[in-house]
């Protein structure tokens, strides 16, 4: 006889499975707005942070705030381009339809759609989408993280000088920041520049050992906890403390190697 618990615990799960079936659903729906105008003449505007936007940006946002007013009416949502909607729910989206407006400007095709679903302010689930290159990483509850279908995991790395590091563009960090970078970069074997959000993905592949960025808003970190986590990494603020939606500052660690992270941290306190 099932118990309350155990009818519970099944519910659970199959709600699970149902996002992660309507998170890469918002993905492919993203991928089709973002696809026809990749390498095309369009407008590109300026926000009031200074960050380019564009009609693929606000389309891509749009389809899948559409499909949860569908499926998930109930459920808060935060955007980057639509701003938020019941961001106090006990489950809400966070949506950057566009993770590197300004690769996908550039047509290159490192830019991404991240998804994120928040329990309780938690980040529980996650996708990285590269609809150009085909490239998706899904992580969500009770399931570890997914490259292109198939199960990925991160590498360990004996020590910082043998690290192979990315970021995206560290001159447009504080200038603060960038001093306390620059003694970290200083530390490690090799520093890619460029890639956004694709070079969280390529941590928890096992590719690249950490990613340091400063700068960063809730929807460009969310969706990057529970894949990175979910790959056997690790994802903190600069001082080694789990990112948190309240509290964090947009300053981020993700590494395959907690020893890694620490040493990260360690050379960017110095």
């Amino acid at each position: 006889m099932m118990t309350l618990a155990m009818k519970a615990a099944t519910e659970t799960a199959a709600m699970a499975t149902d996002d992660l079936a309507l998170a890469q659903r918002l993905a492919d729906a993203a991928g089709a707005a973002i696809r026809p105008w990749f390498r095309r003449p369009f407008l590109v505007e300026t926000k009031a942070d200074f960050s380019p936007v564009t009609a693929a940006d606000r389309e891509a946002e749009a389809v899948i705030r559409r499909l949860l007013d569908e499926y998930r009416p109930h459920d808060g949502v935060i955007g980057e381009e639509y701003g938020d909607d019941r961001p106090d729910a006990a489950r809400v989206w966070v949506l950057d339809p566009i993770d590197g407006t300004r690769a996908f400007v550039a047509g290159r095709p490192l830019f991404g759609t991240l998804i994120a679903l928040l329990e309780d302010g938690k980040p529980v689930l996650g996708i990285i989408d590269q609809c150009i290159i085909g490239d998706r990483w899904l992580a969500g509850p009770g399931q570890p993280t997914l490259f292109n279908g198939q199960r990925c995991h991160v590498r360990r790395c004996p020590q910082l000088a043998e690290a192979r590091i990315g970021t995206t563009s560290p001159h447009a960090f504080p200038e603060a920041d960038f001093a306390a970078f620059e003694r970290a970069r200083g530390a490690v074997g090799d520093t890619l520049y460029g890639g956004d959000c694709h070079n969280y993905g390529l941590v928890a592949a096992g590719h690249l050992d950490a990613v340091v960025e400063a700068g960063l808003k809730l929807h460009d970190w969310a969706a990057l906890v529970p894949i990175v986590t979910g790959a056997g990494g690790v994802m903190s603020d600069w001082q080694g403390q789990p990112l948190d939606m309240a509290r964090s500052d947009g300053r981020v660690i993700a590494a395959g190697d907690a020893a890694v992270a620490a040493a990260i941290a360690a050379a960017l306190a110095d």
